[in-house]
């Protein structure tokens, strides 16, 4: 039941203030792509080079997110459509903060992504990891494929279930073409080209 007696309030310190403070703008860089294509390690390098510039980041994993605020959703497309949308909302909250958000998720569907674009608005790049899925099955580090291949894991994207490639992203990336150092360097110059998004500091 929504509540009727609900109200927003206005904070004195606006997103503007604390972006001046960090010298930074905020923005949300989401990595979507297959189990396996190389999400999370991207995000997480490109969150260290951001570090290492005095950027301040926060990096969003699905898997992580699993064990705390979403331990409690399992992986039909409600339940994964509904974690994408609290991911969302968290994303939200960081990058009113000034924070540079890197959120990595699989996020098959282009529903959900589409949720997220008008949800966050300018703030919203869509990374498209893209990798073969031969290769990702290669690599399989959590052997999810195995075990989606021998009937264990159902409706296991990729597999059993559809991943919808992103039809306009901001940025696409190759990871079973481009090595991760290629990848980051990718994206860090996307950033910087885009000071709208971006703002390098003098």
């Amino acid at each position: 039941m929504e509540g009727t007696n609900i109200f927003w309030h206005e904070s004195r310190v606006c997103r503007e203030d604390r972006e001046q403070i960090l010298g930074q703008r905020g923005v949300v860089l989401w990595f979507t792509g297959l189990s396996g294509s190389g999400k999370s390690t991207l995000a997480n390098a490109v969150a260290g080079q951001l570090n290492a510039q005095g950027r301040l980041t926060y990096t969003l994993d699905g898997d992580n997110l699993r064990q705390g605020l979403n331990k409690d959703l399992g992986f039909s497309t409600a339940e994964r459509k509904e974690n994408i949308r609290r991911t969302g909302e968290v994303a939200r909250l960081l990058v009113d903060a000034g924070l540079i958000v890197l959120a990595a998720f699989i996020s098959p569907l282009r529903a959900d992504r589409a949720q997220l674009r008008q949800l966050l608005g300018k703030d919203y790049v869509e990374i498209f990891v893209d990798c073969d899925l031969a290769v990702c099955e290669a690599r399989d580090p959590k052997n999810l494929y195995q075990k989606a291949r021998a009937g264990e894991i159902a409706e296991f994207t990729g597999i059993s279930s559809p991943y919808e490639r992103p039809e306009n992203p901001e940025l696409v990336v190759h990871t079973d073409q481009e090595s991760l150092a290629e990848c980051v360097s990718k994206v860090l110059r996307w950033l910087s080209a885009t000071s709208e998004r971006y703002v390098e500091q003098g």
